[in-house]
């Protein structure tokens, strides 16, 4: 097993899944910094870890199920699912959907890039009514590094500034994947990409996209809807003939929400 994979798979199962701080210790650098939509979360025993106790706490049986792992031996995207029951919601169940951009100083974890669907978790909670588990991977932890690919870097890079996913059929946002409605959030002028790499034909990326919002997002203000609003997003796409054929994205429609709304 590639040694990124194993550490991913520490993670996975000593850390998150049996919630175990003590494991956290050993797969963490001390500095291990976490960006998630607005947030930055950095210094693992200061910031990181009260802020994923809180989730522990309100999902005490939280598991994690990894749908994707892609590596090029020094980079790591991981695509997963979320599930349990909130004692905040009287035991509601939800099932949610994340993709995170790892980085690693050869030993432990420094660095992490991730969205997570909370906006579809909410959504679950409120209305009692859990969506399915997408389907594991089936090997995610013999998963090999595929080298780094700089065309498809340089397209995808290309594409996210200049153009917007939401027009490709072949990409899947959010929960849409169980039959949800795609909601197009923002009419996109740009984005500024915080990070992007490659693995073969793959390219993982996240990106604060700037823009107005659709129609098809929130009921706000006249004055709201004609400024300019930013939405993170995270992604994981697949370049073929100079196309990109196929990806998943997670973006951070709660966050976005709870500015407006606030």
């Amino acid at each position: 097993m590639h040694p990124f994979v194993a550490l991913m798979r520490r993670y996975c199962y000593d850390y998150t899944n049996r919630q175990d701080f003590d494991a956290c210790d050993t797969i963490m650098v001390p500095e291990y910094t976490l960006h998630m939509g607005t947030h930055e979360l950095r210094g693992r025993d200061t910031q990181y870890k009260p802020a994923t106790s809180k989730q522990f706490q309100q999902f005490p049986g939280l598991c994690l199920t990894i749908n994707e792992l892609v590596t090029n031996g020094e980079r790591l995207c991981l695509r997963f699912a979320e599930h349990g029951a909130s004692l905040r919601h009287a035991g509601a169940r939800a099932a949610w959907s994340g993709i995170g951009l790892y980085k690693w100083d050869g030993t432990r974890l420094t660095e992490n890039f991730v969205e997570q669907d909370y906006y579809s978790r909410r959504t679950q909670l409120a209305d009692g009514a859990a969506l399915p588990v997408e389907t594991s991977a089936i090997a995610p932890w013999d998963t090999e590094p595929a080298a780094p690919n700089v065309p498809a870097e340089e397209l995808v890079r290309r594409f996210l500034t200049e153009d917007d996913l939401t027009r490709l059929d072949t990409v899947v946002f959010d929960d849409e994947w169980t039959g949800a409605r795609r909601q197009r959030v923002i009419d996109t002028s740009g984005a500024r990409v915080d990070d992007l790499f490659s693995a073969g034909n793959q390219v993982a990326f996240h990106i604060a996209q700037t823009g107005r919002l659709a129609d098809d997002f929130a009921t706000v203000s006249a004055s709201q809807r004609e400024s300019e609003v930013v939405l993170h997003m995270s992604g994981l796409v697949t370049v073929k003939d100079g196309q990109i054929v196929q990806g998943r994205v997670i973006r951070d429609r709660l966050g976005l929400y709870r500015r407006l709304t606030r």
